[in-house]
């Protein structure tokens, strides 16, 4: 009876193929079990680099996918016709393809919440535009995967398709081409940085404190306190001047005494204003020389630096720098000029 045949098989080899299949699906699936429990063990304790991706790798693996691998490989102990060959690999391909496209889905995922953790603390505005980018990787996935998938079907003609698709793409497009050049600007500035929120950043006229960062626009607090708010592509065409991430401030400024000031006077004036600088903590004595000669008086140029970008250090410092060399200058007889220019950069 085990001879008799069926669809060209003996009974005997579809009892073969049909129970190697079977028994290696059970075994797949207890496999997989045993390695879920074992890497999420592993995962919560964080000793092994990269067990996370591979739980969720796991987590991704579906049973379907294992019982279309386990059929195929039963399948080889029977002999099958052209057509249902052909059926077969075209099924089990199409199973292979979806699970490819879950496990990139599922390392896309993955990078962009570690990305997300380790940058929350840091710029949380940036969460929105990682989660955007995250969107456009899956949906550029899937879309390979069914390219793909269609391309191994018969009497499909891809070809026709994506050139189908590219024109409706640039019509698109087009259409929407502002909107598309925010967003693009968006994930630019997420991944390049060139600011975060809380930076205090120059736009042209405007100076503010960075507030959102979001897929279409970045606001900013101006100084005078009104809201500003910037199109991501106009942001990024434009030269941005990001103050926080300055190291160091230059000062720089201009002081005039009086054209009938001595000459032994003028000669002490540098090292008076050497000594003010360098009487102040976080200031530091670059050079302060006798620039030039005015109508309204005789000009002197001082630069120092401060060794931290903060403004209200610079302000206060630049208080009692000034208090300082109006005392100072009381006391050595030097009158300012009427006019005193007084400028940084």
């Amino acid at each position: 009876m085990m001879n008799n045949l069926f669809l060209d098989n003996r009974l005997t080899a579809w009892a073969t193929g049909l129970g190697f299949g079977i028994g290696l699906y059970l075994v797949l699936m207890l496999l997989r079990g045993l390695c879920r429990r074992h890497i999420k063990t592993l995962a919560e304790r964080g000793t092994v680099r990269g067990a996370a991706l591979v739980q969720r790798l796991l987590s991704d693996l579906n049973g379907i996918f294992i019982l279309a691998v386990a059929l195929w490989l039963g399948s080889r102990w029977l002999v099958l016709s052209e057509g249902a060959q052909t059926t077969m690999r075209i099924a089990v391909l199409l199973v292979v393809l979806f699970q490819v496209g879950l496990w990139s889905v599922g390392v896309v995922d993955h990078v962009i919440a570690r990305r997300i953790r380790r940058e929350a603390q840091e710029d949380a505005g940036h969460k929105t535009s990682l989660n955007a980018l995250g969107v456009v990787a899956k949906i550029g996935v899937w879309t390979l995967i069914i390219l793909v998938g269609l391309d191994n079907l018969p009497n499909v003609n891809v070809t026709s398709l994506i050139t189908g698709l590219g024109i409706g793409g640039i019509a698109i497009g087009l259409a929407v081409q502002n909107i598309l050049g925010d967003l693009f600007s968006s994930l630019t500035i997420a991944l390049d940085k060139p600011f975060v929120i809380g930076d205090t950043i120059n736009v042209g006229e405007f100076t503010g404190s960075v507030e959102h960062i979001g897929l279409k626009s970045t606001r900013v607090r101006a100084l005078s306190g009104e809201q500003l708010i910037f199109a991501n592509s106009d942001l990024l065409s434009s030269r941005i001047r990001n103050f926080k991430r300055m190291e160091q401030r230059r000062v720089v400024f201009q002081l005039r005494v009086e054209l009938d000031t001595p000459t032994e006077k003028l000669e002490r004036i540098p090292q008076l204003l050497r000594e003010v600088i360098e009487g102040q903590a976080d200031a530091a004595f670059d050079r302060a020389h006798f620039q030039s000669i005015t109508d309204s008086g005789l000009q002197f140029e001082v630069v120092y630096l401060i060794a931290t970008a903060d403004y209200p250090t610079f302000v206060a410092l630049q208080n009692a720098i000034n208090l300082e060399i109006h005392r100072r200058f009381t006391e050595e007889g030097i009158v300012f000029a009427r006019l005193v220019g007084y400028g940084k950069i």
